[in-house]
């Protein structure tokens, strides 16, 4: 039997030693201060130490086995302070590579070529961060805005899927607001990349079951992946959603995360931190009936499903 293996940020992981929950979309260090908005910022020496106790914590209670890292270029990525965090907390971190969208794009986007964008992540993915030594894992957050990619976003997701096809890994997207989904998939796929190596982001603040039964159904997972960002959408309107989605039949098709990307949502700073997924969100699923093979499944079995394009059985 194939046995898939995650790249993490110490070094290759089996998917087997991955027995506890992940959270799928996360950031532990970041900077999006482009636009002077000092709050977007998860500084690994100011907010660090934050981090890694809340994670300790996590893996402590709850058994967290697992952060898929979406932070990219452009984003403040810093796989060295991910390895740090990661080895002190005993939770497996995974890296990322891509571009954010347009807003976030570094000066490469402006006019390079699809072809020479793909050669670029290759490289990264084959050869390392820089000389850290460190591979990334996943492409992702590779994002756009709007319904309709923009022209530099085009060639970026076309990028990220030609690398993927290329290498094995898988990409995970950013829909701004939720919006974009589809034209994402379309993209991607064109490129040859099968939907199931396609996690569709924040879809969560998509109030349109529609779209997200259409996502499910062509194999792609749905991102529910910003789980108690009240102020974008409550919890109540993602229980709806999320209840539709597996009554739909498709909760092999869920991912969930809470997409902590400012330091303002740390627990140490009167925020919902990254538990707030299994201390609020999971047990409302619970008690609206949902019982514990259903949680490990969109918490455990499809991130591990998705990183490695194993199939169900598999895992």
């Amino acid at each position: 039997m194939h046995t898939p293996t995650l790249h993490t940020v110490t070094g290759p992981l089996s998917y087997e030693a991955v027995r506890g929950p992940a959270l799928s979309h996360e950031h532990l260090v970041l900077d999006l201060d482009a636009k002077g908005d000092g709050g977007a910022v998860l500084d690994a020496e100011r907010h660090g130490p934050a981090v890694t106790a809340e994670l300790a914590a996590l893996r402590e209670e709850f058994d967290l086995s697992l952060v898929i890292e979406l932070t990219c270029r452009g984003m403040g990525r810093d796989p060295r302070a991910l390895a740090v965090i990661s080895r002190a907390t005993g939770v497996a971190v995974i890296a990322a590579t891509g571009w954010y969208y347009e807003p976030f794009h570094t000066p490469e986007l402006a006019s390079t070529s699809v072809e020479q964008l793909a050669a670029s992540l290759v490289r990264e993915i084959e050869d390392g961060f820089g000389t850290t030594g460190i591979r990334p894992g996943v492409l992702g957050e590779v994002g756009s805005h709007g319904d309709v990619p923009s022209e530099p976003e085009t060639r970026s997701l076309r990028a990220a899927a030609r690398a993927a096809a290329t290498t094995g890994l898988s990409v995970a997207t950013h829909a701004q607001l939720g919006h974009g989904g589809l034209a994402q998939l379309e993209l991607l796929t064109s490129e040859g990349l099968p939907a199931h190596r396609v996690s569709i982001g924040h879809q969560d603040l998509l109030d349109d079951p529609a779209v997200h039964k259409e996502l499910a159904a062509s194999g792609a997972y749905v991102a529910f992946d910003t789980v108690g960002k009240e102020s974008y959408q409550s919890d109540d309107t993602r229980l709806r959603l999320l209840i539709g989605l597996i009554e739909a039949g498709h909760a092999d098709r869920v991912l969930l995360s809470c997409d902590i990307s400012r330091h303002g949502y740390l627990e140490s700073e009167g925020g919902q931190g990254y538990g707030h997924l299994f201390r609020s969100f999971l047990p409302r699923l619970r008690a609206a009936g949902m019982d514990d093979d259903l949680i490990d499944l969109m918490t455990r079995r499809n991130p591990l499903r998705f990183l490695t394009g194993a199939d169900t059985e598999e895992i």
